[in-house]
């Protein structure tokens, strides 16, 4: 690097030519004709919502976001897009939620009663959640019909949308498909009772992958979209869109019998050549990952993690490895060489899913974006 363009430390690589090879291969799951929702909530997971939502341009007919606070900051990126709000309001944001036109779900008869009277002549449309099976949000099934036919009485809003969630779809088979059947059961009930013409969507991305004929009209696709899978027999379709990336900052020759890091949990049974690398958990770098067996890759090797994760540093046993200097890059999660470290590993080694890894990534790791 030059003076005037001094080393990254810590960073992400985004390749956002990966990220839609990622909405192809959601989009080739599904029978044609049927939406993608590209679920950009929390940031894109963490990859940076502004370049991959001009990105997904084209490639998802509807944005799914978690808040108005999220849908206001993508309609500063793409002013026209549709967003769909998955999760419920506050009663001070509704009228942000009307004011943006902005498509929100409606879990109570209270909460449709009161985008009605925001509305005014409107209609608003919204989307009735229905909960059959999540426990989080949505109308019981079993009230869903009876709910219904009050909404509908309603002017100011019309129901454009009927939705679901699926809890287990990447766990328990026999449960999800009993779920997906009552739901499209619940569906038909409802277009009886006058729901005209509604986007039915209940699938995420392990519904997407296991379930595509279920799908109805639209799927949600979030956590595929970013290369990482939660069926494993399909990782191999999709690509990574982040490689997680940081350098050595210090290397050190350590003698036998010494503690590494704070607690002295790992102390060195032989002289060891040890790196400091620049990342800890203030970057996201989980300090559940101590002792856990993660690794690193440097120089295309694999490299153990040793100690505890601090809050702006590890440490890595590098002794195999007399090359390395200070400076050299290290890949956290993403490929280097033949090797390559995905996020669901780092995320089993910690106790955790793919989903925390991405977006506890933090706002000090620069985003480096390229095709």
């Amino acid at each position: 690097m030059s003076a005037s363009q001094p080393a990254r430390r810590c960073w992400a690589e985004v390749d956002l030519g990966a990220l839609r090879h990622n909405a192809a291969a959601a989009r080739s799951q599904l029978a044609p004709g049927v939406k993608v929702m590209g679920v950009v909530k929390a940031n894109a997971y963490g990859h940076g919502v502004g370049l991959v939502a001009k990105t997904l341009v084209g490639h998802v007919d509807i944005y799914g976001v978690a808040n108005v606070g999220e849908a206001e900051e993508l309609r500063g990126y793409l002013p026209d897009a549709p967003v769909f709000i998955l999760g419920p309001a506050l009663p001070d944001e509704q009228a942000r939620i009307v004011a943006g036109r902005f498509v929100p779900s409606v879990s109570t008869i209270e909460e449709a009663r009161s985008y009605a009277a925001l509305a005014g002549t409107g209609p608003l449309g919204v989307h009735l959640k229905i909960d059959t099976g999540m426990g989080r949000i949505g109308i019981l099934e079993e009230h869903a019909v009876a709910a219904a036919r009050e909404i509908l009485t309603l002017r100011g809003i019309a129901v454009t949308g009927l939705a679901s969630h699926l809890p287990v779809a990447d766990e328990d088979d026999a449960f999800t498909r009993d779920e997906l059947a009552r739901f499209h059961r619940v569906v038909g009930k409802l277009r009886e009772a006058g729901v005209v013409q509604p986007v039915v969507h209940v699938e995420n991305s392990a519904g997407i992958i296991a379930y595509p004929a279920q799908a109805g009209d639209m799927v949600r696709a979030g956590l595929m979209l970013y290369g990482s899978s939660p069926i494993p027999a399909f990782q191999p379709k999709l690509r990574a869109v982040m490689t997680w990336k940081t350098r050595i900052t210090l290397l050190r020759d350590m003698p036998a019998g010494h503690g590494i890091s704070y607690g002295r949990t790992f102390i060195t049974p032989k002289p060891m050549r040890i790196a400091t690398l620049a990342v800890g958990y203030a970057d996201g770098y989980q300090r559940h990952l101590t002792n856990r067996g993660a690794e690193v890759l440097i120089a295309g090797r694999r490299c153990p993690v040793l100690g505890r994760v601090t809050m702006d540093q590890i440490l890595v046993d590098v002794s195999a490895l007399p090359q390395v200097a200070v400076g050299d890059e290290v890949v956290l999660i993403g490929r280097q060489g033949t090797e390559e470290i995905l996020a669901a590993e780092v995320a089993e080694k910690s106790g955790t899913i793919a989903w925390e890894i991405f977006t506890g990534v933090g706002r000090r790791v620069e985003r480096v974006y390229h095709e």
